[in-house]
């Protein structure tokens, strides 16, 4: 149980995945999703994304690191119990694979904390049963 006044920095973060067929080419081992990402501050106190750090792996077990500033050109600043929603994508050479990751905050008193990315699967339609 908090007490009054006691700080807590905490994101909650939830992903979706799609894929898309129109930006595939399966026969030269091109496959195209994109993910949404809602990020929203469930702690009590404001913070600012400032940047990422994906984790993408294919079934090939082949990984990928991206690191980078902000999410799609933007670093926005949360306030408790705001949102964020975002899009964007990645390619595959394989049909399955996951994605997780975090993202690096600093909230407004200047306390800089990560926001995990909970892990999450990036699958063609009827490729996972």
């Amino acid at each position: 149980m908090k007490t009054s006044g006691e700080e807590n920095y905490q994101i909650t973060v939830e992903p979706r995945g799609a894929y898309l067929p129109d930006q595939s080419e399966p026969e030269e081992g091109r496959y195209v999703f994109a993910y949404t990402i809602t990020i929203t501050n469930t702690g009590t106190v404001g913070a600012q994304l400032i940047s990422r750090h994906w984790v993408i792996t294919d079934a090939n077990n082949q990984t990928q690191e991206v690191r980078g500033l902000g999410v799609v050109g933007e670093q926005p600043f949360l306030k408790p119990q705001e949102s964020f929603e975002y899009t964007s994508g990645t390619v595959l050479a394989t049909p399955v694979g996951t994605m997780r990751g975090s993202y690096q905050m600093v909230a407004e008193n200047g306390v800089s904390f990560d926001a995990p990315i909970p892990e999450f699967t990036l699958s063609v339609p009827r490729v996972l049963h």
